[in-house]
Formats: structure tokens, sequence, C-alpha cells
């Protein structure tokens, strides 16, 4: 029998132990392998346990199921030595949407000039970084083209939350912010469950596409249990009836091959806003 693997995720939400706990049962009665869930309280505290040294007096873990922005930083702050295993069919092609109320003087990013931005945690990738490193290439710049409010909430989560995008919302519509940005996901879920009232908020720009969480593991985990991982998870399947409400419970239909090319644009927002500054021992 394989030695037990440690994967690290981050409780975000009270959800997070019931869908952790559903994966375990997987691994254990399906899977047969041998997989323990550590949960943090941050994604700084699951990067610092997922790179520890054996003599460091932190948890370890082997496997850390990462934001965008926890993986760029334990890909960076491994020197490219941490891998990342495998990542969800709704991780791929992730947009930032900027939104502002229907008929107001917003309609394009170009009458965001001399106006208010409410952005998300400062540490989220699709709420805060990407926003303003996108509107950068669109040649507007925070504080000098345009003002931003910002709801630092849950910081240490990446937005993982949705607070701080409700906070954006709340902002655009009660006259605070003149437009606000959000990612894609929460966008949709305004529409579709109607939690504002339909047609109030109107799209005026959507940003390219990029890629959201993804399995990352240590650098010197052994790549016989990498491997024997990565088969639990692919053995997963949505048309499997004890399997669906797990996928369900995590957003997802289906694991995938990690797809890299889709984080370029985080890492170099990272880099320039200073995320990547590795946090003093």
């Amino acid at each position: 029998m394989s030695r037990t693997i440690w994967v690290g995720a981050v409780a975000y939400d009270p959800k997070v132990v019931g869908i952790w706990e559903g994966m375990r049962r997987y691994f254990h009665e399906e899977a047969h392998l041998p997989v323990e869930v550590v949960l943090f309280q941050s994604y700084e505290a699951q990067v610092a346990a997922l790179l520890a040294s054996p003599g460091d007096p932190l948890p370890r873990i082997d496997i850390a199921w990462n934001t965008n922005l926890a993986y760029i930083q334990a890909d960076a702050w491994s020197d490219q030595r941490c891998r990342p295993v495998a990542m969800r069919d709704t991780d791929v092609g992730w947009t930032t949407k900027i939104v502002a109320v229907t008929g107001g003087p917003v309609a394009t990013v170009a009458d965001l000039r001399n106006r208010t931005l409410a952005l998300g945690s400062r540490d989220s990738g699709h709420a805060a970084i990407l926003p303003v490193y996108f509107l950068e290439r669109e040649g507007l710049f925070e504080q000098k083209d345009y003002r931003t409010l910002r709801f630092n909430s849950d910081v240490g989560k990446h937005g993982d939350t949705g607070t701080s995008e409700s906070s954006v919302i709340r902002a655009i519509l009660d006259g605070s912010a003149d437009a606000g940005a959000i990612g894609s996901p929460f966008w949709n879920a305004l529409r579709t469950e109607r939690l504002v009232p339909e047609g109030a908020l109107t799209e005026i720009w959507t940003s390219r596409p990029y890629n959201h969480c993804m399995f990352t593991a240590r650098s010197d985990l052994d790549a016989s249990l990498e491997q024997q991982f990565t088969e639990a998870l692919f053995g997963m399947s949505y048309d499997n009836p004890t399997h669906r409400p797990v996928l369900e419970a995590e957003g997802l239909r289906q694991w995938l091959a990690p797809q890299l090319e889709a984080y370029a644009e985080l890492r170099e927002a990272s880099a320039q806003q200073g995320f990547l500054r590795r946090p003093l021992a």
C-alpha cells in the first residue's frame, strides 16, 4: 500500500469541509489511495507548507489545491520545481468582466477616465490583480487615469469567498463606484440566479481568457505517488452517480491535465504588483 499522500486545501467556506470529506471518501474507498486532507486558513500558509523542507517547523504537504495566484507563487518560489498536476474543466477560460449600471455614464472602458472603479480583494486574480493589469494594456493606469475603491475582505483567500465581488456589485448599485471588476463565474451567477434586478447591470468590457485553480505537487514528491494521485483523479466520472455529487460540489464535470499557457498574464501581473516577492521566513 502507498504511503499517505497529504493534500492541502483552503477552508474559504464551511462547504469546503464537506467537499473534501467526499473527495477523501472517494480516494480511500474507490481509488484505494490513502489521501489525508489538511485545511488551511490562507493560501500563504498552504504554499509555505507545500514548500517546507523536512526539518522546517511547519506542516508539510505533498499536493496543494491552489488558486491560480497560489500556483504561480509556488512555482516562482520553488524556482519552477513544483509541478502542476491537474485542474478542473471549469478552471479553463475564466475572464474578468467590468460591469456598470445600464444606461449610466460608463458604457466603455474609455469612460472610466476620472471615474471610480470598484475592485475586489487585492489578492484576487480575477477581481483585482488582472483588472489593473489589463486596463494598463488599454492605456488606463490606476490612480492616474481612474480612481479605485477596493474591498479587501478575506485577504489570504485569493477571492475564493466571493465576498469582495458582492461588495463590488453593491458599490455599483448604490453609486459609490461607477463600474466594477468581477470574475466571469460571479457575473454568470448574478444573471442566472437573478441576484440583481434583471437588466440593472451591463457588461462593458471582458478580458482575454485565463485559467484558475491548479493541483500543485511539491518538488520532491515521488513521481509514482503523483501518478497514483492523478490517475485516481482522472478516474472520477460525472456519469457515475457516486462521483457526481462530489464533482458538482467542487464545481466541475471533468479533471484535466494542466493547461499552462493561460497563466502567463497573471504571472506577469503578479510580478509587476509585488505578489511574487517571497515572504520573509
